[in-house]
């Protein structure tokens, strides 16, 4: 049981830093299907955890104000994780097709 309560923490935190990077509540709530009010209050869990995730990762989240230059560094950073998650999906259709010739 335990097991899943960590993969219903890890989808929270998810929404979390996603409505932390964009700073978009609103709009993160209904992708999640849950109350606006139901994300700040996952945030008040999980934000000190998320942000020094982000921290470590080299990922900050967007001012209220963002300037043209934090919206360029956000944008190259989206388009290195992008790259790395297409390389992840080219590897693991590698790793099913060795497979299915087993």
């Amino acid at each position: 049981m335990a097991k899943r309560i960590d993969v219903i923490e890890d989808v929270k935190k998810k929404y979390v830093r996603m409505a932390l990077e964009t700073g978009n509540y609103t709009s993160i709530a209904r992708k999640a299907g849950i109350s606006r009010e139901t994300l700040r209050n996952w945030i008040k869990l999980y934000e000190d955890e998320v942000r020094d995730v982000m921290e470590t990762e080299g990922s900050t989240s967007l001012s209220d104000n963002p300037t043209k230059e934090e919206l360029q560094k956000k944008y190259e950073q989206a388009m290195i994780l992008l790259g790395e998650k297409e390389l992840e999906v080219a590897m693991l259709k590698n790793v099913i097709k060795k497979n299915e010739f087993l």
